[in-house]
């Protein structure tokens, strides 16, 4: 792109609100092993509501511990899970705080792991830090547009 100004077309990438997420779901191996398929789709259905995202996107990665090799508070069960959600920037804090919402509800709704057992940490970077299709994430032109 050449004569492009970057910095720019980052802007108003992130203006447009165009937005892309991945989640990371961290816990116990013998935990996320019995759950992952529900998980998952309580995480996805969260995000297609609160973020209007496309139903056929879905970038979810399991990360799961040995007993030894994660160590959390007396008050967590077998069942602490962390979720990570990277995004591009550009959702509004009600946005970003029902997300947040739905994800502790759904889960104990449909999966019946506690609150407490539930950590949810949602990271936002602007699209030109994101790159996929060969292109950085300001340059590509998305399938879908999010104002929210």
């Amino acid at each position: 792109m050449q004569g492009v100004n970057k910095a720019q077309l980052c802007e108003q990438y992130t203006k447009r609100k165009h937005c892309l997420a991945q989640v990371k779901i961290y816990g116990l191996k013998t935990n996320l092993t019995k759950i992952r398929k529900g998980l998952s789709d309580v995480i996805h259905q969260c995000i297609v509501e609160a973020l209007s995202f496309p139903k056929d996107k879905r970038y979810h990665r399991f990360i799961g511990f040995n007993d030894d090799e994660m160590i959390f508070p007396d008050d967590k069960s077998g069942q602490y899970t962390i979720i990570e959600i990277m995004m591009m920037e550009g959702r509004t804090i009600k946005t970003k705080k029902e997300l947040i919402k739905l994800l502790f509800t759904n889960i104990k709704k449909e999966l019946h792991i506690e609150h407490s057992d539930v950590e949810i940490c949602i990271i936002e970077s602007p699209a030109c830090n994101w790159g996929f299709r060969g292109m950085t994430g300001d340059e590509i032109k998305l399938n879908y547009e999010v104002k929210i």
